[in-house]
């Protein structure tokens, strides 16, 4: 399949996270949209949409210009098979105890991890992003301080790698893996198959927490949720009912500078922050849910 990018450059994430914003609804739509800061220490963020048809160029254009940007740099990029490139080209990631790996790194696993077998697909999560390692740290941290969790929930699982690490370190425990997105949830259903957990996990097509095999099995004692800070944020007064007294939520996918407003939604759903770990401008909260009974909420 080709492809046509369109990429430019201004100052400050809230322009930037407009401008991304704004593309979704160019004709025809971008089949992808990145927003992220150059680490360069220019303060500039780079906005690019990835197109399987020609983007008007007209309308980028207008765009860049309705929001302070540079113009868009339009580029066609040579028909490749992305996934398998990504394959090859990707390395182990080690993240305490365990390692994540494609099938081309097979040959050379340490035998004293714990080793996951991820390949790069149409689902988020290799784990070679700052927020699946930090998440495999807390639960590394958890585990050696000595808890042994019951029930699991990995909220926006992906490609389910969190569901499978905790699969692993807790064997006795019940885990369950959401996603909204169809695709992530068959890819983790085969991840899973892949590293020989099938039947360890529930894998359910899901908005959050909203499905009732999630709601038969709650309180759950850990939930994961990788996500990004605004569905945190909207999930706080649900992931609030659904973690034990006492249980603890591992939550991810947000900036550092979005640490306090996830910590404030938290805070007012019961839970008290017990770690933060930041890796790479991103952060992961370790969260304790208060003794006392989920307050109630919409």
């Amino acid at each position: 399949m080709s492809c046509v990018t369109a990429f430019t450059t201004l100052p400050g994430p809230g322009p930037a996270e407009a401008l991304a914003a704004a593309m979704e609804a160019m004709t025809p739509a971008p089949e992808g949209i990145g927003c992220f800061e150059i680490e360069d220490g220019s303060g500039l963020w780079e906005v690019g949409g990835y197109f399987t048809a020609p983007p008007d160029t007209a309308e980028l254009a207008l765009l860049a210009a309705a929001f302070g940007a540079r113009p868009f740099a339009v580029s066609a990029l040579p028909e490749t098979d992305w996934v398998a490139k990504v394959q090859r080209e990707l390395h182990p990631v080690e993240a305490g105890r365990f390692l994540l790996y494609g099938s081309h790194d097979a040959h050379r696993i340490p035998p004293d991890r714990v080793a996951l077998l991820i390949e790069a697909s149409t689902a988020f999560g290799t784990g070679h992003h700052g927020t699946t390692r930090g998440c495999l740290l807390a639960l590394e941290r958890l585990a050696a301080a000595g808890l042994r969790p019951a029930r699991i929930a990995d909220v926006g699982c992906g490609t389910a790698v969190l569901a499978m690490a905790a699969a692993r370190v807790f064997p006795a425990a019940e885990l369950f893996a959401s996603d909204i997105d169809p695709v992530a949830v068959e890819v983790a259903a085969a991840n899973l198959a892949a590293n020989g957990l099938e039947g360890r996990v529930t894998c359910l097509e899901a908005a959050g927490l909203d499905h009732d095999a999630l709601r038969a099995a709650m309180p759950f004692d850990l939930v994961f949720a990788n996500i990004l800070a605004p569905p945190l944020v909207a999930l706080a007064p649900d992931i609030g009912r659904a973690v034990a007294p006492g249980g603890r939520a591992i939550l991810s996918g947000l900036l550092a500078e979005q640490a306090a407003e996830v910590l404030a939604a938290y805070a007012a759903a019961g839970f008290a922050p017990e770690a933060r770990d930041d890796l790479g401008g991103w952060s992961t909260l370790t969260l304790r849910r208060s003794d006392a009974s989920a307050p109630d909420g919409p």
